[in-house]
């Protein structure tokens, strides 16, 4: 069965940027995504999100501004188990962590950092899409989800 993720970027909420920009710029405020699994999701819906216990950039709160980047998540659930939670985020002051190693790779927030950004293509991240981790999950406001659409095969032939 094919499923296909519907286009989510055409409404921004009010001062919020889009994604073709370079890189989140401290102080602003994004459209970002999460994804996870729909149990979790109705968790995360019910309680908010709450900081993961370690990952590639320590703990917080782990988004992408790229749609594609969220809804591979979780890697190990099947699609049809997978949701895309939109959400609006205040990034407060941005550390740029752009390789193995990093020095501030798992301690950027003690530094004064509020989101760690790790830029695409830069050779931290398989897929090569951009990975930001937010620290305080208060600075993030849930706008809506994402699910995808089951695409049967007559579907997708008549798109050919």
């Amino acid at each position: 069965m094919e499923y296909q993720w519907p286009e989510d970027d055409f409404d921004l909420p009010y001062g919020v940027l889009r994604l073709d920009l370079p890189e989140p710029v401290s102080g602003q405020t994004y459209v970002m995504y999460h994804g996870t699994c729909r149990t979790k999701a109705r968790s995360i819906l019910a309680l908010g999100f709450r900081q993961s216990e370690d990952g590639m950039l320590g703990r917080g709160v782990y988004l992408s501004r790229n749609v594609e980047k969220a809804h591979r998540y979780p890697m190990d659930h099947h699609e049809s188990d997978r949701v895309v939670i939109k959400v609006k985020v205040n990034v407060g002051k941005v550390k740029a962590i752009d390789y193995q190693g990093h020095p501030l790779q798992k301690t950027w927030h003690s530094h004064g950092y509020d989101t760690a950004w790790v830029p695409p293509d830069c050779g931290m991240v398989k897929s090569g899409l951009e990975e930001n981790c937010v620290w305080d999950p208060n600075r993030i406001q849930i706008i809506d989800t994402i699910q995808p659409h089951q695409v049967s095969l007559l579907s997708v032939c008549s798109l050919l």
